[in-house]
């Protein structure tokens, strides 16, 4: 139990069960990251339905996997807890009447797939005269497979790899960028049970959570290993020698800072009911130092087993995170700004109100996602080697910069 909880005044019931009820949902929602006349998702027709032929088409750079990147919190331009109209400007599905998140995820919005206007292979410039995203937020690793493998559908769409079978005879594919994993292990009931052990029980979440979290990388990391033998075995069913694109596989940043760098304090309510980051300092320590290295560690394992390059993302948001005390929320007077706001969705739900999405929650938004795209700018640019993406604190995504791993 944090040492400080005895002392802490806990009051506005109402608020508290509004809080409590958003971090009960996130193990539902949070699991969770279309151009050139393609539609988000490709047809799901089976590999074996169309002839074989060498790579030919139009140039593509394709996504596949997760919320982090699929284009999740896209919509948002910072955090703001106000309650009126676009949120301080931070809302880009505000219409003027209305919010239509439709506007920023197009018909995604609907199925929860989420794939942002923004999204890192939209955000990317890499060349290709097709950038396609087949990611969906919420997906696990069998989301991936291929269905004759094993794979599973998500929000009524085909496992990924069977939509990647039809783009890969459809265009001249030259890069793949996988996020998966983070579902596999847990992410959305980590951070419910944090947020739950902060609001209700006043204890920490991070000794269960650790061992939650060992308990699952095995199997979590086998499952990445096969995703990425299902997307060589698909690319090869069409056509493709390994040589003919490039296979990245990108870990996971931190939504929320080390705590001597929370904007906010500990006791009391402004990280829950302003801030959007109740997370006890231990906990927030846990996760920024611990818990993301740990898995980003075990994906550059999987990835160097797999001779798949290495896209480190661990510290992409440092300085920029919720609560980060680099950052600051707009204002009416202060709006939004890629060098001020932060780069990732708070907590939504229980706030002054509930201003979007539930799962939209501690994923990078749109400065974030403008961020990832420029990380995958620069790794296009290094045909080998595993790198690490950082920011360059009081710049936008043009400050973003890749330090050898």
């Amino acid at each position: 139990m944090p040492e400080n909880s005895s002392s802490i005044t806990r009051s506005a019931p109402r608020l508290r069960r509004r809080l409590l009820t958003a971090a009960l949902a996130l193990p539902l929602a949070a699991g969770g990251l279309m151009a050139g006349g393609l539609a988000a998702a490709a047809p799901a027709a089976a590999a074996s339905s169309i002839p074989l032929a060498a790579p030919g088409g139009p140039t593509a750079s394709v996504t596949l996997g997760d919320s982090y990147i699929s284009g999740e919190a896209g919509r948002w331009m910072g955090n703001a807890a106000g309650t009126s109209g676009s949120r301080a400007g931070t809302d880009r599905a505000w219409n003027g009447s209305s919010a239509d998140a439709s506007r920023i995820y197009g018909p995604t919005a609907a199925s929860g797939c989420d794939r942002s206007d923004v999204a890192e292979v939209l955000s990317a410039s890499t060349g290709a005269q097709n950038e396609i995203n087949l990611a969906c937020s919420g997906a696990v690793t069998a989301n991936i497979f291929r269905a004759a493998n094993g794979g599973q559908t998500l929000k009524g769409e085909a496992p990924q790899a069977d939509q990647l079978a039809t783009v890969a005879r459809q265009n001249n594919v030259k890069l793949i960028t996988l996020s998966i994993g983070g579902n596999d292990l847990g992410f959305g009931g980590i951070i419910s049970n944090c947020v739950q052990d902060y609001l209700i029980w006043y204890s920490y979440c991070h000794d269960s959570a650790q061992s939650s979290i060992d308990s699952k990388m095995p199997t979590a990391m086998a499952g990445v290993g096969k995703a990425i033998d299902e997307i060589r075995a698909v690319m090869a069913g069409a056509g493709y020698a390994q040589g003919d694109y490039r296979l990245v596989l990108q870990s996971y940043p931190s939504p929320i800072p080390r705590s001597a760098e929370m904007r906010y304090p500990e006791s009391g309510w402004t990280r829950s009911n302003t801030g959007g980051c109740p997370f006890w300092d231990g906990d927030a320590d846990w996760a920024r130092d611990s818990m993301v290295p740990q898995i980003s560690k075990s994906l550059a394992g999987v990835a160097a087993s797999k001779g798949a390059q290495f896209l480190d993302l661990s510290d992409m948001l440092q300085g920029r995170e919720v609560c980060s005390t680099a950052t600051r929320q707009p204002t009416a007077t202060a709006g939004p700004s890629a060098t001020t706001s932060e780069w990732a969705r708070f907590l939504d739900g229980g706030l002054n109100s509930t201003q979007g999405v539930l799962q939209e929650s501690m994923h990078p938004n749109y400065y974030g996602q403008q961020a990832l795209g420029r990380c995958l700018t620069l790794l296009w640019g290094q045909s080998s080697g595993d790198y690490a993406c950082r920011n360059t604190a009081g710049q936008d995504a043009g400050g973003m910069y890749l330090a050898a791993r």
